[in-house]
């Protein structure tokens, strides 16, 4: 059951999509395919009207742009990243990316589907009817794994370089950050991945914060503004900084696929050889501080 009515649009207008959506599927799907030379060509369309031959004539620099060999994502800076992996995804990040700003990505008629597309050439897995609004980041996006009928929303960063699971019928709301790494307070270049779950229909509403390792069980939700670094058990509300479970939710009993209290959880990853060993607590309480020595001073 949904809250939202169907729209449509021309049926000339709709084929043309359609059109160019199996083309962009089948071109991806072909192993020969150069995919940069694909979303160079894609980009220059329809961000400048033309083909990339004649952008690199009449604007070299736009076109130098729209070829993602020629720029750089932070991921690329990152000793965890798989260069191989990435350099796969590289191009149709981009494509994505780039997408977005144009009127072709503010059309959900034909954004969504579109990304849908890219989805299932860059995510390790992706389920069926993914649904993606505009503006959404992710690190490398080859550690995405994602069920049916997930939803994004708007400006959403999906940190996976550890490994993000979105299960069957999750929805991130607008501006919700989820990460899968975490730095040493000490030394900032130590570095673990965790991989972190979202369970069946969790919710992770507006302006809220996940943090690596975090496991939101199946039917979860995560109140707005909240920071969660740690788990939600199944049907529990968490609000609040840091977020803990202060309600459930009214339930008839149903299984349970993702359940923080019993879920294995993958090992963690250090991503920087030069500390390889796990990270150990290094923070105390505000009362566990040393007070300070009485001053002695000398007499007469």
């Amino acid at each position: 059951m949904t809250w939202l009515k169907p729209v449509e649009i021309g049926q000339d207008a709709q084929a043309t999509y359609n059109e160019f959506l199996r083309d962009l599927d089948a071109r991806l799907s072909d192993p020969g395919t150069d995919r940069f030379e694909l979303a160079a060509g894609v980009l220059s369309e329809i961000m400048y009207g033309r083909s990339v031959a004649q952008l690199r004539a009449d604007a070299p620099l736009a076109a130098l742009n729209v070829d993602a060999r020629n720029v750089t994502f932070e991921a690329e800076y990152y000793m965890a990243t798989d260069t191989e992996a990435f350099t796969r995804v590289k191009p149709l990040l981009w494509l994505w990316k780039n997408a977005d700003l144009t009127p072709v990505g503010q059309n959900p008629v034909l954004g969504i589907p579109l990304r849908r597309v890219l989805a299932g050439h860059v995510f390790r897995r992706v389920g069926r009817d993914f649904k993606c609004w505009q503006n959404v980041e992710f690190s490398v996006g080859y550690n995405m794994e994602v069920g049916d009928d997930v939803v994004v929303h708007r400006h959403v960063l999906l940190d996976d370089i550890g490994g993000i699971e979105l299960h069957d019928n999750a929805s991130i709301s607008d501006y919700v950050n989820v990460y899968s790494h975490t730095h040493s307070v000490l030394d900032g270049p130590d570095v673990t991945l965790r991989r972190t779950v979202i369970g069946r229909g969790a919710r992770v509403t507006y302006h809220s914060t996940v943090l690596a390792g975090s496991v939101i069980s199946d039917d979860a939700m995560l109140a707005t503004h909240a920071l969660l670094r740690g788990d939600i058990p199944p049907h529990g509300i968490a609000m609040g900084v840091p977020a803990r479970t202060t309600r459930f939710k009214v339930r008839e009993p149903q299984e349970v696929h993702v359940d923080s209290r019993s879920f294995v959880r993958a090992a963690d990853r250090k991503a920087n050889p030069e500390f390889p060993d796990p990270t150990p607590n290094q923070t105390r309480l505000p009362e566990e501080q040393e007070q300070p020595r009485p001053l002695v001073t000398g007499q007469g």
